[in-house]
């Protein structure tokens, strides 16, 4: 294989996926940008498996453990036999890179600048350098794209500054300043994802970038729901599990203690499929290694939900957020990656007395209940 644009080994893109992925070149390192529901999880493992057809080992990294999770069986499903390609998380890749001892700074995240001078001294010495590629990659540092561009045969970064969550983050500006002048930036526009709907919903929360175009599948309105508590909240999560029960239901929350009591309530339900919950805390087992394929109630905590995908999404506690500024960019952020992630239907769970104020003025774009 020559290091020209890569071939589309698979026929199940969409026209602006297929342009995107042969607009990149099989060198070099390559930003590409675009919406919720554009694909981009999916062309980043279209890529990894098109740069690992080379013959040089390739990486296809997350923050997220959960979203790992979900690459490795696109990868399954897409990577030719004996093509050396692998899903792994960024502390995955640095510990094996630079050891279980790598430095690390006060807050406990890595020390990038040690570990770009440790790159930096040891450039040019490894003859099996990976190529990796980086999904959701807003969510890191441009520290560790001074690390990647030291470490690595390339670099191909699918992000949308849009959907921010982490406190160490990076704008598409800042990625690309860290990688290099030579840069290539690619955008992919399209929504596969959600309704018309839900997309209009999520508009009102977007903060930045360009509007982006707007689906065409349409369905119902989203709709806003008061909870009188917990037990009214999963009994009504049962009954969608029950209506739907080859259909994909995920719960976000905003507290890992809400999602554990959810549990147990679902669990005694006896519904079809066992509920699934995420836990970026445990080491191993049930609460860390999840069947995302699989029907049935998913529960996550928001910080979680990146990359994700469910038919029906309930925001679960939005009443948590009650206290927030509406207009603060943070909230907008989350609220907007979160609505995104609905297929078809979405729920605004609230308990309490009063409306979140997050949630006042969506007239029109949602349905009380």
């Amino acid at each position: 294989m020559t290091a020209t644009n890569a071939p589309v080994l698979h026929p199940d893109l969409t026209p602006a996926q297929r342009r995107c992925l042969e607009a990149l070149p099989l060198t070099g390192n390559h930003l590409v940008s675009g919406p919720p529901g554009s694909g981009k999880s999916l062309l980043a493992a279209h890529r990894a498996v098109h740069l690992a057809l080379t013959g040089r080992p390739t990486l296809l990294l997350s923050r997220s453990n959960l979203l790992r999770q979900l690459l490795r069986d696109t990868l399954q499903g897409l990577a030719v036999p004996s093509t050396p390609v692998e899903a792994a998380t960024v502390h995955g890749w640095i510990h094996r890179r630079f050891g279980r001892d790598a430095p690390r700074t006060e807050d406990g995240w890595f020390d990038w600048t040690a570990l770009t001078r440790r790159a930096a001294d040891t450039f040019g010495e490894d003859a099996t350098t990976p190529h990796l590629v980086i999904d959701e990659g807003q969510d890191l540092p441009p520290g560790f794209y001074q690390v990647a561009r030291l470490t690595a045969a390339s670099v191909t970064v699918f992000a949308d500054e849009c959907q921010r969550l982490t406190e160490t983050n990076s704008t598409l500006t800042e990625i690309t300043n860290a990688l290099g002048r030579t840069t290539k930036r690619v955008e992919v526009d399209g929504n596969h994802r959600n309704t018309r709907e839900i997309a209009s919903l999520a508009e009102h929360f977007r903060t930045g970038g360009t509007r982006p175009a707007f689906p065409a599948r349409s369905g119902s309105l989203p709709v806003i729901r008061h909870y009188s508590g917990s037990l009214d909240l999963s009994d009504d999560i049962a009954t969608m599990a029950r209506r739907q029960p080859q259909q994909r239901i995920g719960v976000i929350v905003n507290s890992l203690r809400t999602a554990a009591d959810l549990q147990r309530r679902l669990e005694r339900e006896g519904l079809a499929h066992e509920p699934q919950l995420y836990s970026s805390a445990a080491q191993s087992g049930r609460y860390r290694d999840l069947d995302l394929a699989r029907p049935g109630v998913v529960l996550v905590h928001r910080a979680s939900a990146k990359g994700l995908d469910f038919d029906t999404v309930v925001i679960a506690d939005t009443e948590t957020d009650a206290a927030t500024d509406p207009t603060a960019a943070d909230l907008r952020m989350a609220y907007y990656v979160m609505i995104t992630r609905a297929r078809h239907r979405l729920v605004l769970g609230w308990q309490g007395t009063r409306l979140p104020s997050q949630l006042e003025g969506l007239h029109g774009w949602a349905m009380m209940k």
